[in-house]
């Protein structure tokens, strides 16, 4: 086992910055649940701020943020829309229907985004046999697409497709803000086309945890209902918030440095004879490689990189997930992409 690591497996791994945790330490603090804790009441204001919504929510998790928001649009026994790689219908343990009592459809879209005409063909007539279709969901940037970020042309075209037929829209932009670096745009240029959007502050901007829910005043005070419902209130959560507030106003910009990384690997995987590489035609931090052509199964390529001190997600049959993150750097490309020629030999 190597004595180097190389942790490539998401960019949640990420540690609090030490702004981070001296913001944590001396953060005001008050019971959320009152809406007495100035560090939270800071963080949900900064959140919406960046977005241009009128306000926002702080939860435990991504999926929770999600879950809230198909809860607060949408009724039990309506029908929700996803793109059918999505996290929302793929990875989250089915809340969709288990939490919020919804059906659902899928539609396979170009690099996870999905069109107008795709959201017009899906919507169907009133019809007592039909679960009616309430709420669209995008991701951006989409996981299981190797990070694809969306065009704001694109979710300005779905939006107006979902006006046309009365739907909300909700975006998970779990990654959002690496989308809007990697496109030069502000998030709320995607933001203005949707009703809710959902973003993380645990991945790539190093909280610790969290996530934020965003949307208008009246969306957001039926969240918060959702929120207790599914057991997300918390008491003193500034010690958490703290660090949130210093990923807004820090941690954005430097971004970019883990798409570097990214693209990075990419390139040099992908000049290794028999390693196919799975890259964005809109990158940000994620990538997917592909060991078929070697005869290596998924287990097989994790186990040899973990020999080295290279941790990653299987993607099987034959492949992997690498996220490109604040610990990863430049010159550890060189290390993975040495390594790996060494294993292929």
């Amino acid at each position: 086992m190597s004595d180097k690591t190389v942790d490539l497996r998401s960019d949640t791994i990420t540690l609090p910055t030490e702004e981070m945790r001296e913001a944590m330490a001396q953060a005001p603090l008050g019971d959320d649940v009152y809406g007495e804790d100035p560090t939270v009441n800071k963080l949900q204001e900064l959140a919406a701020e960046k977005v241009g919504m009128e306000a926002a929510l702080y939860v435990p998790s991504g999926t929770m943020g999600n879950t809230c928001a198909l809860l607060a649009h949408s009724n039990p026994g309506d029908e929700a829309l996803f793109e059918e790689q999505a996290h929302m219908y793929y990875w989250e343990a089915g809340a969709y229907a288990n939490v919020a009592g919804l059906a659902a459809r899928s539609v396979a879209g170009q690099h996870g985004v999905v069109t107008a005409d795709q959201i017009h063909e899906n919507v169907r007539g009133d019809n007592p046999h039909f679960a009616p279709l309430s709420v669209v969901c995008i991701e951006n940037t989409h996981n299981n697409y190797a990070g694809h970020a969306w065009s704001v042309e694109e979710v300005s075209a779905v939006s107006a497709a979902c006006r046309e037929h009365d739907l909300k829209l909700h975006m998970d932009g779990a990654r959002l803000f690496n989308a809007a670096v990697a496109m030069g745009v502000e998030a709320k240029e995607y933001t203005q086309h949707v009703d809710s959007v959902m973003f993380c502050v645990s991945k790539g901007l190093s909280a610790p945890l969290g996530s934020l829910l965003c949307g208008s005043n009246e969306f957001i005070e039926e969240a918060y209902r959702m929120r207790k419902r599914l057991g997300g209130a918390m008491r003193q959560a500034g010690v958490a918030a703290a660090a949130g507030i210093v990923a807004l106003e820090q941690m954005v910009d430097r971004l970019a440095a883990d798409h570097a990384v990214a693209k990075g690997l990419a390139e040099g995987l992908g000049a290794i004879e028999g390693v196919e590489v799975s890259f964005s035609p809109r990158p940000t931090n994620i990538l997917k490689v592909d060991f078929a052509a070697l005869g290596w199964s998924a287990a097989d390529l994790v186990a040899k990189w973990k020999e080295r001190g290279i941790l990653c997600n299987p993607r099987p049959p034959h492949g992997a997930r690498l996220v490109a993150n604040r610990h990863v750097g430049l010159q550890d490309v060189g290390y993975v992409v040495e390594v790996t020629r060494e294993l292929v030999g």
